[in-house]
């Protein structure tokens, strides 16, 4: 009599922790699969779980993309860790998709979880926010305006391409670098209306001191192009990414918490890029408390129109804060 006693009391004891267990497995599985679960009927390659498709991407590179299209077909889909991307490689394809303003489940990257910087520019505001910025800047984008800056990028170009002539005959060279100053070049001066002169043929150190020599805007201006670069080349996805980077591809939940521990731990991938995006947001800052005096402000860089609008009170001030407009510009 006492041992079916003692089982039947023992299994009832086991009961919560049993269903503890089937709770936490059945959450886990919904993490893992669930983004996957959505978009099953997309054509795509098995996926491993944690790592998505992850491996493809180092055996292949970039060319991954043009693999999976062949095999797929014009739509597939790609998993960075458990984040399913839906890749259309056909431009005359046409896909119906909701406004992006209703889309209100936009996952936020995982490299770009570690910039509040970027956290806070055009493609991951949402509601009425979203749609004044987007009112707002929607003319630098209209076909006259974009033909206007046709010049001012053939000069970079022009500049980028003169770079060549210097090389020696077996010199080697990353083409990256060459892109990344280009790409610098076109922003300061669309964006900010500054030219830093990066394209041109000099390395990046001599350009900051021709820059500097030149008295423009002092340290304001070196100091943004280092941490520019700085910030650009961290947001990768690789094995020299920070910590909390790799995680948030395995387990999205998780990168938060350890990026909030790890960036107070000097020395870590997590403090250097923290570090220096305060800078780069001081620096941000900086450039534009100073254009906001300025009384003379050209309408053709992003920043001017954004605080030209901003005056003139054709857009709420509570929209267009100092850090939005430092995050939109950028």
């Amino acid at each position: 009599m006492e041992l079916p006693l003692m089982f039947t009391n023992g299994f009832l004891i086991s009961l919560p922790i049993l269903f503890t267990v089937l709770a936490m497995f059945a959450g886990v599985l919904s993490c893992l699969y669930g983004p996957y679960w959505k978009v099953r009927r997309v054509p795509g390659p098995p996926v491993i779980p944690f790592v998505g498709h992850l491996p493809l991407l180092a055996k292949y590179g970039p060319d991954i993309f043009s693999v999976l299209a062949k095999q797929y077909g014009p739509i597939f889909r790609f998993h960075m860790g458990r984040q399913p991307l839906i890749i259309v490689a056909d431009a005359e394809r046409e896909v119906g998709i909701k406004k992006f303003k209703d889309i209100h489940n936009r996952s936020i990257p995982s490299p770009i979880a570690v910039s509040p910087l970027h956290q806070k520019d055009l493609f991951f505001t949402r509601d009425a926010r979203w749609s004044t910025m987007r009112n707002t800047i929607i003319s630098l984008y209209q076909p006259s305006h974009l033909a206007s800056l046709v010049p001012t990028i053939q000069s970079f170009i022009e500049s980028a391409t003169q770079k060549f002539d210097s090389f020696k005959e077996d010199e080697e060279t990353t083409f990256s670098d060459l892109c990344l100053r280009l790409a610098t070049d076109v922003i300061g001066q669309a964006a900010f209306g500054v030219n830093f002169g990066l394209s041109q043929p000099q390395s990046i150190s001599e350009s900051i001191d021709k820059i500097d020599s030149k008295g423009n805007n002092n340290d304001d201006v070196s100091d943004f192009i280092n941490q520019h670069i700085y910030s650009t080349t961290q947001l990768k996805i690789d094995l020299s990414s920070s910590f909390s980077i790799i995680l948030g591809l395995l387990v999205p939940i998780l990168q938060e918490p350890f990026r909030q521990v790890l960036k107070r731990i000097p020395g870590t991938m997590d403090w250097k890029v923290e570090r220096t995006n305060r800078k780069l947001n001081g620096r941000l800052d900086e450039i534009v408390v100073k254009r906001m005096k300025d009384s003379e402000r050209s309408s053709k860089d992003f920043l001017s129109l954004i605080m030209n609008a901003r005056e003139s009170e054709m857009v709420a001030k509570s929209v267009f804060t100092q850090d939005y407009i430092s995050a939109v510009s950028y």
